[in-house]
């Protein structure tokens, strides 16, 4: 099993805070957490961490934070062939301030104008390929040159390469800000009609693709045999939210490639984020495969897993230069006008000086606070027949209130 994830690395420093500074006042900060960041390299740090045979792709600067990230990939046996280093820009860094009080975070991104790869001859034949749209000439290619991989796509804000490149992924797993600008509608989740609008909406959208929309603590929204259906978030006491979205798409893309089904792949990615946000530092906070594994297991038992056909790529028309550059006037087109959401959950980013470590480092690492994780369970709402509103606030209301007062079985079903 191969896979090849392309798209944006950075370096993160994180510092958790009390209280949002006050301007002209000066702060003394007792700890830290550094490490590298980026949706696609957060992803391949976590594919790699767990055991997958992962291939990078992506650009860094030639400089100390470009260094510490390629061997922090390669610290976790993450192909680095792909990787360029680019010698006019340097690598992006993102100053993050952490809220010890519900492990929010506010990010601060040094970054100019980002280069993009300028090679794009792979040669590994993978058997998933992750993007998160930040490199699409790129993305383009590889998804064009291996027609039988499964594609997968980090849809975290609106670009117009973004958006295009959505059309020829199997999988579509936007962020809340993502789903929320691309139907123009906002999430009530004390009216869960505006959870079936904005699933069927952007299902309608692209109707050759599964989608899965991340709600953040709320958990995420996915569809099974056209029901749309809610797997609430792991109730935990949150340290640090930063990456929980990176992680969840490197848990959910390793699940596809071990062929689970869609309910297991949200399941394993749910739990994978909901683990993360216990401990300070994107890579850091990343469990195990065994931790993930047990809690799986242990909530869910004798579960059922359902093999997914062998060739579920998209039909791609190759494209040309011209069509590319069209496809990407056309987007700015019909995107212009929509303003986009700032994103609260995925991607840390960016960089920091320190000695080259060959594992990202950390200092005054806080001990993890020791919660007791709820189980998840999923209330299914009928798709698309919205006939059903009564209903669906009803089953979307009892599994968030189970979520709190955790009624489940033991097999993670919700009790009646």
């Amino acid at each position: 099993m191969k896979i090849l994830v392309i798209g944006h690395s950075s370096y993160d420093i994180s510092c958790p805070v009390d209280e949002y500074p006050v301007e002209n006042t000066k702060y003394r900060l007792t700890e830290n957490a550094m490490c590298g960041g980026g949706p696609a390299g957060n992803a391949a740090y976590l594919l790699g961490k767990w055991g997958v045979d992962t291939y990078y792709a992506g650009v860094v600067g030639s400089d100390d934070y470009g260094t510490k990230i390629k061997k922090e990939f390669e610290s976790v046996g993450v192909h680095t062939d792909y990787l360029e280093t680019n010698y006019e820009k340097p690598t992006s860094v993102s100053f993050i301030m952490i809220n010890k009080k519900n492990g929010s975070r506010t990010l601060f991104n040094i970054a100019g104008e980002r280069p993009s790869m300028k090679k794009y001859d792979f040669n590994m034949d993978p058997d998933v390929i992750l993007i998160d749209g930040h490199e699409y000439t790129a993305s383009m290619n590889a998804i064009n040159k291996y027609p039988n991989a499964i594609s997968i796509i980090d849809a975290g804000r609106i670009t117009p390469e973004l958006t295009e490149l959505c059309k020829y992924c199997k999988y579509i797993v936007t962020s809340k800000g993502f789903a929320e600008t691309q139907t123009k509608m906002k999430f009530d989740f004390s009216n869960p009609n505006t959870l079936v609008q904005i699933y069927t909406q952007l299902k309608n959208k692209y109707p050759k693709s599964e989608v899965v929309i991340t709600l953040e603590d709320k958990g995420a929204l996915y569809a099974v045999n056209n029901e749309i259906k809610i797997m609430p978030g792991l109730k935990v006491t949150p340290v640090d939210t930063t990456g929980a979205g990176d992680i969840f798409h490197g848990a959910f893309t390793y699940a596809v490639a071990k062929g689970y089904d869609i309910e297991k792949a949200v399941r394993y990615a749910n739990i994978t984020a909901g683990l993360s946000v216990q401990k300070l530092g994107a890579r850091f906070s990343i469990p195990t495969l065994v931790e993930v594994t047990n809690y799986y297991n242990e909530k869910f038992p004798g579960a059922v897993q359902q093999q997914p056909p062998v060739n579920s790529q998209i039909n791609v028309a190759p494209q040309t230069p011209s069509d590319v550059q069209s496809n990407i006037q056309t987007n700015v087109q019909n995107t212009q006008n929509v303003s986009v959401e700032t994103q609260n959950m995925p991607s840390a980013n960016q960089n920091v000086y320190t000695e080259t470590p060959a594992t990202p480092q950390i200092m005054s690492e806080p001990v993890p606070q020791v919660n007791t994780v709820q189980p998840e369970s999923a209330s299914n709402i009928p798709y698309p027949n919205q006939t059903y509103a009564q209903t669906n606030a009803m089953n979307y209301q009892q599994a968030m209130q189970a979520q709190m007062n955790n009624n489940f079985d033991n097999n993670g079903n919700l009790n009646a």
